[in-house]
């Protein structure tokens, strides 16, 4: 039955006064689609992979040998590689706390009803939808010692955010805090809106206090899709490049990125930049698997 009614169509649709099935008509929008992933995604992925294995060198008309797993090896016990992990992982804790807590504070603060509710919500979700070039040259601004704005509202004089190693990354941060909280802000406030009216009103009826509210009803009901929000930033982070090589070129900011951009495109270590670009993708499918099992255990709670 359901083949008859895949295979068959009106008679008197132009579709069928040419002769095409619906299953055609359907592989005539999948094909394509299925070929622009395999050139543009699948191809390029095996390729790199392939040079991963290589000592080549784009900027070098000399044939690619194969080196097996010596790039792999080099990397590893690269004491600066780990330095560069070192650098990306208190970025994305920093960052990716950051933004779960400025998010998920500011969709509790609209999840009641308050004037103008729609306007300021899309106001405050205006940051990440400007470009990470904007975002970094405007940032960068606002960190000037001479004429920045935050200086002078603090009161911290010509203190030097951008042009200080310890406080580079955490600027960095700030400013990636700044544009993504917003993404955080509207999956809470999905979740949040989702949670039934009901569990409230009965925990008023049981004199139940807002620490006990928050931590036994809205927290558990929102977490899982809290958690979809903290995967995803914790991938992005964790690939930052944008802001951190906008902003500042202090060493202390050169994640894992920003080295690899330099292996590939100022050194023209080809082969090594592919290898490095596989072992950074190995460790956020592995980072990503430990959040999807958290995420499991919670949704089974």
């Amino acid at each position: 039955m359901a083949t008859a009614v895949m295979t068959s169509l009106n008679t008197n649709s132009r579709a069928a006064s040419h002769g095409m099935s619906d299953i055609r008509i359907r592989n005539l929008f999948i094909i394509p689609t299925i070929l622009f992933l395999i050139v543009f995604n699948i191809f390029p992925l095996i390729y790199s992979l392939g040079y991963s294995f290589t000592d080549f060198r784009a900027s070098s008309a000399a044939p690619a040998n194969f080196v097996g797993l010596q790039n792999y090896r080099a990397l590893l016990n690269d004491p600066f590689i780990w330095l560069n992990f070192a650098i990306t992982a208190k970025y994305v804790i920093v960052s990716v706390t950051g933004q779960v807590i400025v998010g998920f504070g500011t969709a509790m603060l609209l999840n009641r009803d308050i004037p103008l509710k729609g306007l300021l919500t899309t106001l405050l979700l205006l940051p990440m939808m400007l470009s990470m070039a904007v975002v970094g040259l405007f940032w960068k601004l606002l960190y000037d010692p001479s004429f920045g704005i935050i200086n002078y509202t603090l009161g911290l004089g010509s203190f030097e955010w951008l042009s200080n190693p310890d406080m580079a990354l955490y600027a960095v941060a700030i400013t990636d805090i700044w544009m993504w909280s917003p993404f955080v802000m509207l999956l809470s406030l999905a979740g949040l809106s989702a949670v039934p009216k009901h569990l409230y009103e009965a925990a008023a009826i049981d004199r139940a206090g807002p620490f006990y509210t928050f931590f036994r009803i809205t927290l558990p009901l929102v977490a899982p899709i809290l958690m979809i929000a903290i995967i995803f930033r914790t991938m992005e982070a964790f690939k930052t490049f944008d802001l951190a090589y906008i902003l500042t070129s202090q060493p202390t900011t050169e994640v894992i990125s920003i080295r690899l951009y330099k292996m590939a495109f100022q050194e023209w270590q080809t082969g090594r930049s592919c290898a490095l670009a596989y072992i950074v993708l190995i460790m956020v499918l592995a980072i990503t698997n430990i959040y999807v099992k958290y995420l499991n255990k919670v949704k089974e709670r």
